[in-house]
């Protein structure tokens, strides 16, 4: 905020703070405006999806809101950070995020005097997967009446079966990564209860499938040349992206239903090496042609597309606030400002067909008025500063006082 005021003109850095902080709008209703808005741009058309995935927000120390030691994407490692998890409506190369949760593992769920110190309401201190949030963001964008055909998430979601079960259950059409150890049926397995080996010990008790299953990578190393088909996925600023797609029909069971479900296993490799293999699983139409499958396993780009938009170019990673209401303040402003840039970009494109969001950074950090920095202000800043930086070492001296007496 100190810097905003450095070159924002008649703002007020203490204002500011208060605005994220403190102040008790309602980020809720502004984040369900931003999702009507996002559905009249980007909702009701044939390749409307809605996307889920999380990210990672480096953090020190243990009073951020929702902080641990968790994996962190961007950093591709265990950190200390938050997680929040998101949704985001995409068309072709159009995407907005639409909704958030911030992920509370269990070291914060059980400490409720924790959570009360950051301002984390009463009816939010319960602890949820990531999954389960994720599910609920689906259900939410559904009372808001978003328009869309699919729920698309990466590995993490595919490879847990509630999650799809409940997308499935619901009747939302779902495109999941999975990994390559993923476990799958090339026939319905026969379940059954197996009969006791002897008087001694339990009789058992769980179902157990009668096939073995085999793993994702090893059933498409089996499969012929012939078996797979080239199909151009989307045009890119270095040409026609295309892959080579291998689809068949496979079952899928998660140890507990009394049956198998039957699933699109899509994979993708690189057409000229032959290699990056990238597999999914669907629970689509039978009738649906692969380029159709194709095109819905390689939309998941644009939500990774949008954290790195939104980290770069509106500051989605660059906060300092500790607490619940300015976590969730923040992240929805982050949202509007994409969603500015959305618009700003469709209305521009056919005059400015390769409009980015840095460029409308730019021509923002251009036109808007500034502060004027002249000799007089540069002083007044840095005094402030080291006023600021004072107090803070003369609290820190004062702290240590107290621990030695």
């Amino acid at each position: 905020m100190e810097r905003m005021q450095e070159v924002v003109p008649q703002s007020d850095e203490q204002s500011l703070q208060h605005f994220i902080s403190n102040s008790p709008w309602d980020d809720c209703e502004v984040q369900d405006q931003i999702a009507l808005e996002a559905d009249d741009l980007l909702g009701g058309h044939e390749d409307s999806c809605l996307l889920v995935d999380e990210s990672g927000y480096q953090k020190k120390g243990k009073k951020s809101v929702g902080v641990a030691r968790q994996w962190n994407g961007r950093q591709g490692k265990i950190d200390n950070c938050q997680v929040g998890v998101y949704a985001a409506l995409a068309c072709g190369d159009k995407v907005q995020p639409v909704d958030k949760r911030l992920y509370l593992p269990e070291e914060w769920t059980t400490d409720k005097e924790r959570c009360f110190e950051a301002g984390i309401p009463k009816d939010k201190i319960v602890f949820k997967t990531k999954p389960e949030l994720a599910l609920e963001m689906v259900v939410e964008a559904r009372k808001r009446g978003m328009r869309f055909n699919w729920v698309g998430a990466d590995g993490f979601y595919g490879e847990n079966p509630g999650f799809c079960n409940s997308l499935d259950n619901m009747g939302e059409v779902f495109m999941v990564d999975v990994h390559k150890n993923q476990p799958v049926f090339l026939e319905e397995p026969k379940l059954s209860i197996p009969e006791s080996k002897g008087k001694r010990g339990r009789k058992p008790q769980k179902l157990k499938a009668h096939t073995k299953p085999i793993r994702v990578d090893k059933l498409v190393a089996k499969a012929p040349d012939t078996s797979w088909r080239t199909i151009t996925l989307r045009p890119s600023t270095k040409g026609d992206i295309e892959v080579e797609v291998f689809n068949t029909r496979v079952f899928v069971w998660d140890g507990k239903e009394k049956q198998a479900r039957k699933r699109h296993l899509i994979v993708q490799r690189n057409i000229i090496s032959r290699s990056d293999y990238k597999y999914s699983l669907s629970n689509a139409p039978e009738d649906i042609s692969v380029e159709k499958l194709a095109r819905m396993q390689g939309q998941r780009y644009w939500i990774e597309r949008s954290f790195e938009d939104g980290k770069s170019e509106v500051g989605m990673g660059d906060y300092q606030v500790r607490g619940w209401r300015g976590w969730h303040h923040h992240m929805t402003l982050v949202m509007l400002a994409m969603l500015f840039m959305l618009k700003e970009r469709m209305e521009n494109n056919k005059s400015h067909p390769l409009l980015s969001c840095r460029d409308i950074v730019e021509l923002l950090s251009h036109f808007l008025p500034r502060r004027d920095v002249n000799e007089e202000e540069v002083l007044r800043q840095m005094k402030q500063r080291h006023k600021k930086r004072q107090s803070s070492i003369d609290s820190a001296y004062r702290k240590q006082q107290l621990i030695k007496k």
